[in-house]
């Protein structure tokens, strides 16, 4: 009896010591290694890699135009809110001559305080545009839809973006303009953008170049174009083309801080043909825009920014003449747009 009583204990015994073995190390913190003055470091398995990305926030604009062409009316829009989400989903990482795929989904809003529609807008039930006969083509949509009045546009942009050559990125969208206030006729586009980085070039000083071509895919005599809608006779059906240009330089002060200012300052022409203007120049504006990393907020919420500036519009005759800066046979080219935002990428 006793000597299975020694067995038995030999055996719990070996357990025990097998059991402490099996403990791994970094739960031993506190007692060898701790005592010889060494770091304890677990080991953490590497976080897989997302491949979905994306922003979201919020514009507050005191105007809101739309290629130069205005959207509400004039110094009684008061600060417009336009929420936006964008996300993107990685299809193909190389390091070929394509380094990465991705698609695309944008959603934008406007959320107007004063909902009355755009003056002489022609797809908005303004007093109409002139066309090249003289004749004042007036449209009218239906009543204002219970409940949102104030919903004045609703965007959704999805496309497919190549970046190539490093430095080069080509993103062809779908674009769709819908007016859930007023139910007007959508807006329909394809839109073709390649931007270029040349940091590599200039460093600091880059420009950020990018061109910019859209194709309407709506359009009719009575409106529903994305620009003016003024073709060579006023019963014109033809749809037009808008073509940008523009630079986007960007500096970063006081690096070493945690709310290190970024200040951009965009510069962008816009040109129409088949009526998109009714002639070639639509626009010019420049702009200045400061961003601020809001630091204070937990990474883990992602990386949130504020942002603040404005931007100057010269306008071309007939944009000028939409947006009802145009009287005694002169046109009023000059235009000021304030905003300030939030908004986060994760």
């Amino acid at each position: 009896m006793v000597k299975n009583q020694k067995q038995i204990a030999a055996l719990f015994a070996s357990l025990a010591l097998c059991g402490f073995a099996a403990v791994p190390m970094t739960a031993q913190a506190g007692t060898d290694e701790t005592a010889s003055g060494k770091e304890s470091k677990a080991v953490v398995e590497e976080a897989k890699k997302s491949y979905i990305s994306g922003d979201l926030g919020v514009q507050f604009v005191t105007s809101y135009y739309s290629r130069g062409i205005l959207q509400g009316p004039q110094g009684q829009a008061g600060f417009d809110a336009q929420p936006y989400l964008d996300l993107y989903f990685q299809l193909y990482a190389g390091t070929g001559f394509v380094d990465k795929v991705t698609l695309n989904l944008g959603l934008w809003s406007n959320i107007a305080s004063d909902p009355s529609p755009g003056v002489n807008d022609p797809f908005r039930g303004g007093n109409g545009v002139e066309g090249r006969n003289g004749r004042l083509r007036n449209v009218r949509i239906g009543p204002v839809t219970a409940g949102l009045a104030s919903w004045t546009e609703f965007d959704w942009m999805p496309g497919v973006s190549f970046v190539f050559a490093k430095n080069f990125t080509l993103t062809t969208s779908y674009f769709e303009f819908d007016y859930p206030s007023q139910g007007a006729s959508p807006q329909r586009s394809l839109n073709v953008s390649l931007a270029y980085d040349d940091t590599d070039l200039l460093g600091m000083w880059a420009l950020h170049p990018h061109f910019t071509f859209l194709q309407e895919l709506t359009g009719n005599a009575n409106g529903g174009h994305v620009g003016l809608g003024l073709a060579d006779t006023a019963t014109s059906s033809s749809l037009g083309q808008y073509y940008e240009v523009g630079i986007a330089p960007a500096f970063t002060f006081m690096k070493d801080s945690k709310y290190a200012p970024t200040l951009t300052i965009p510069v962008t022409a816009g040109f129409g043909s088949s009526g998109f203007y009714g002639t070639g120049f639509g626009y010019a504006s420049a702009g200045l825009t400061v961003s601020v990393p809001l630091a204070f907020i937990p990474s883990g919420f992602g990386s949130w920014t504020a942002n603040f500036g404005g931007t100057y519009y010269y306008l071309g005759k007939n944009t000028a003449r939409a947006n009802a800066q145009y009287s005694n046979g002169f046109a009023d080219h000059d235009a000021g747009v304030g905003f300030a935002g939030i908004g986060l990428t994760f």
